[in-house]
């Protein structure tokens, strides 16, 4: 069976698509292609379409392996169905996840993406985007560590 994951940020052109990307890496290289499966959103409708920003894109790169893909969009109703894990970035994104759910039918579903983090004791992973490059640069850092920690208990909880 295959485990969907949604990572959800403000406007899906920072966090999230890096999320998603980076947590697309880790499938790769601990061979769990087709058993995980990845996709991001944003919970405002700000930059639908657009591709991921350029100096997170930027920052991303320095890691071998790791290029930011995709196209923005807003998260829908219809996403709590489709996905079996819905990570938010930050405690607004988390709230306005839920908000989404009227019905609170899903909320055992969403999850803070800081949660699986190994290395990082940092609650939220920060928008970067009114930031410099240390900024970003420590987004791909700590979403390294929380994809990792992610990817690897999806993989126990299927092996148990």
């Amino acid at each position: 069976m295959t485990t969907k994951v949604l990572f959800v940020c403000l406007g899906n052109i920072c966090r999230s698509p890096s999320a998603e990307n980076i947590a697309n890496y880790w499938i790769e290289q601990k061979g769990l292609t087709g058993q995980i499966e990845c996709d991001s959103a944003g919970t405002s409708g700000y930059h639908v379409g657009a591709r991921p920003d350029s100096r997170m894109a930027a920052a991303a790169r320095e890691n071998p392996g790791i290029e930011l893909k995709g196209r923005s969009r807003q998260l829908t109703i219809y996403d709590f169905d489709e996905f079996d894990l819905i990570l938010a970035m930050d405690r607004d994104n988390y709230h306005n996840i839920l908000d989404l759910d009227q019905r609170q039918q899903h909320r055992e579903k969403v999850k803070m993406m800081c949660d699986f983090c190994r290395q990082y004791d940092d609650s939220d992973v920060p928008d970067p985007y009114y930031g410099g490059t240390e900024g970003f640069r420590h987004v791909i850092d700590l979403l390294m560590d929380a994809c990792e920690g992610l990817i690897d208990q999806i993989q126990d909880s299927a092996v148990s």
